[in-house]
């Protein structure tokens, strides 16, 4: 088995399950929720190492290190064992749902593995998405973090981790990609969407670009992706390109933290991605003085979820008497649960 792989790689809150939406509406790409399946592999491996296992991960990395030096292909047989593993997932994935030929898979945190991804696929396409680092930011703070910037920040550097990372894939010449800024995507759709199927290799359907259209929300299975971005729209938009500029305008703390965040990036890495630092702060510098905070958002179920959420992990992180009940509960729900 060897499928049709391809990769839609970007950073969270970039615009990827956006152009997921409009490519999965194509008649030959099949798309779906995030699978995660080479983030594991990747670190799990000889390839790269987590913090943390339930075994030695450490001594396993040496170990197999040391078996695959004995096989007669040494890495290149460990990189079709993952290939392999992973073909018959996706492809199996692609059977099951229908007469698609194009299988494609869109989760950000690959952007993180992109050199193992590509030895284990380097056949595969890989279209990558970039967005202005200070608006991707905004959006992931909005989304999950209630607008709060700092917590945002602890939880997950998201512009120090993902820029660096997608600039160095952005930078070799071994496998080929297609690079579109998410900018330049929601304002001339057309265009652009017609480039990404050329480099496909799949015929341009316009159609696609209105995935609302053409995918009901009930027919997609539930996934981790953008959970209230896409849903409000039924093809890209250009609404969302400037919203940072009217928060960190207004107010103080936001703008230090992401003066200091870009001033740790290479400018080089920038400048890569497509947004150059002598004008990374142009639409900030245009708008000026005088203007007004943004409208707080609606105050639905999900928000009111993330608020509890953001308030419970403050008091995890700060409270040791909380952190002892939670162990307690959860002692308990694991005795519960326990199968007799």
């Amino acid at each position: 088995m060897n499928v049709n792989m391809l990769f839609v790689i970007g950073a969270p809150r970039s615009g990827t399950t956006m152009l997921e939406r409009m490519l999965s509406s194509h008649s030959m790409i099949q798309g779906g929720p995030e699978p995660h399946l080479l983030t594991p592999v990747a670190h799990l491996g000889p390839w790269d190492k987590v913090e943390k296992a339930p075994y030695d991960h450490i001594l396993a990395a040496e170990s197999q290190k040391l078996f695959i030096e004995q096989l007669p292909n040494g890495e290149q047989d460990y990189w079709e064992a993952c290939r392999a593993y992973c073909d018959v997932l996706y492809g199996r994935f692609l059977a099951a749902k229908g007469s698609k030929t194009i299988c494609m898979d869109k989760t950000p945190a690959y952007a993180l593995i992109l050199p193992f991804m590509a030895k284990v696929f380097p056949d595969a396409k890989f279209v990558v998405l970039t967005r202005h680092p200070l608006a991707m930011f905004s959006s992931f703070a909005n989304s999950f973090f209630d607008g709060d910037y700092q917590v945002a920040h602890e939880h997950n550097p998201l512009v120090e981790r993902y820029v660096p990372a997608l600039a160095a894939f952005l930078r070799q010449t071994d496998v080929p990609f297609f690079h579109v800024r998410y900018e330049d995507l929601v304002k001339d759709p057309e265009s652009w969407f017609q480039k990404i199927c050329d480099y496909i290799g799949v015929p341009f359907e316009a159609d696609a670009i209105n995935y609302g259209d053409k995918q009901k929300e009930e027919d997609r299975a539930p996934g981790l992706g953008d959970p209230i971005g896409v849903k409000q729209h039924s093809r890209p938009t250009t609404g969302s390109i400037k919203k940072w500029v009217q928060e960190l305008g207004t107010d103080p703390a936001k703008l230090t933290l992401m003066r200091g965040v870009i001033a740790k990036l290479d400018p080089a890495d920038l400048e890569t991605l497509g947004y150059p630092l002598e004008t990374l702060w142009k639409a900030l510098d245009e708008a000026g003085t005088g203007m007004t905070p943004p409208p707080a958002p609606k105050l639905d179920r999900y928000r009111i979820q993330r608020k509890l959420i953001i308030q419970l992990r403050s008091l995890a992180r700060n409270s040791a008497a909380f952190r002892s009940l939670l162990k307690k509960l959860r002692l308990a729900s694991d005795v519960l649960l326990r199968e007799s």
